[in-house]
């Protein structure tokens, strides 16, 4: 069976860098968007939440790869990144024209949600810099040869901005394997992303070439079917968001179909109300599966940014451990955490994931 090799870190500058969109996030805490007055910012992108995770709950050095407006906003967005941890040398930053017509940051708009409300988010990401980005804009032999990487992370998210980013996604991974860099991809369907540029066929010709060059695919049921086209029976949303038992059969399709993928891994998620969910997570390596301790009727706070801490957990796990089953149980574990907290990114720490994972009350620490 394929197994993960990585890198030796004392060979590699860093463990992860990523690759995505990072957004400026519009929060009105416990109101609406469009009753609001006041909105709390944080930084969030699917693929930069990932990198964030690793640096800061698990103290991984980690860099990510973008672009920004050169602006007030885009300096307010490295800042909120750079007390993140995560290395910025990568961000190219675009002359900004003044208005916007040419070039902008990407804005966020999310609503937490509560009880029988759901969790609403309204992004304004039209023309950003990020989405401008085109093969070449990356000098990808430097970052992955020169100064090494164990561990490179992309999406979904920002392979459907534009008609542009699917080629930097598939050049990036392209390069990576070539220096013995793990990738890892979280498939992250967003049907309005792909609306304009091609719909789902579009997104199925993308990822399926993405996939690929892939050892570490991430994805629920919707995901797989929507991006990879691989159909599940047995979903069902009043229970766990995925029949285990469907689960398997897909990811069986899916490593015959792609034996380059040495381990896959999914959230199991049921959303009673928007505030109370259960949770798990399942992954398979190494021709077994394995599933993590399940947290029913989990009370959420900000559930966005939930699945990407279980990526960043994940692949910790992955990297410090090699052990599947720890590595699921560091995902679920910090994606439980990061929900009970505002904002995109975790505010967890290692110590608080280990004692989720043994079970440990959440009585008063002191």
């Amino acid at each position: 069976m394929p197994t993960l090799d990585l890198r030796p870190s004392d060979a590699c500058h860093y463990d992860l860098a990523a690759l995505g969109e990072i957004m400026l996030r519009f929060d009105p805490g416990e109101g609406r968007i469009r009753n609001a007055r006041a909105f709390r910012v944080w930084e969030g992108g699917g693929e930069y939440n990932v990198a964030r995770g690793l640096r800061r709950c698990f103290g991984l050095k980690t860099a990510v790869c973008t672009a920004f407006a050169d602006n007030e906003v885009g300096r307010l967005l490295e800042d909120l990144l750079l007390q993140g941890g995560v290395d910025g040398r990568f961000i190219r930053w675009i002359p900004f024209d003044g208005v916007g017509r040419t070039v902008r940051n990407g804005l966020n708009f999310t609503e937490r949600g509560f009880g029988v409300r759901p969790a609403l988010g309204l992004s304004d990401r039209g023309h950003t810099a990020a989405s401008q980005l085109r093969p070449g804009d990356f000098d990808w032999d430097h970052l992955f040869g020169d100064l090494g990487v164990r561990w490179f992370h992309t999406g979904g998210i920002f392979a459907a901005l534009s008609d542009t980013t699917p080629q930097v996604a598939i050049e990036a991974v392209r390069k990576a394997k070539q220096h013995g860099t793990v990738v890892s991809y979280d498939l992250n369907y967003r049907p309005s992303l792909w609306k304009s540029i091609g719909g789902r066929e579009r997104a199925q010709e993308v990822n399926r070439e993405i996939a690929r060059h892939v050892d570490v695919m991430l994805g629920n049921e919707e995901d797989f079917t929507a991006c990879l086209g691989f159909h599940v029976e047995g979903a069902d949303d009043r229970m766990l968001r995925l029949d285990v038992g469907a689960f398997k059969r897909m990811i069986e399709t899916a490593v015959k179909a792609y034996p380059n993928f040495k381990a896959t891994a999914t959230t199991l998620r049921a959303a009673r109300t928007a505030t109370r969910n259960d949770w798990a997570a399942m992954a398979w390596m190494n021709g077994q599966f394995f599933e993590s301790r399940h947290y029913p009727d989990l009370e959420i706070l900000d559930r966005v940014g939930g699945g990407d801490s279980f990526a960043a957990g994940f692949i910790y796990g992955l990297m410090a451990t090699g052990d599947p089953q720890r590595a699921v149980e560091y995902g679920a574990a910090h994606g439980a955490l990061a929900m009970t907290t505002p904002g995109d990114t975790s505010m967890a720490t290692r110590a608080e994931v280990e004692r989720l994972m043994r079970g440990d009350p959440a009585r008063v620490q002191r």
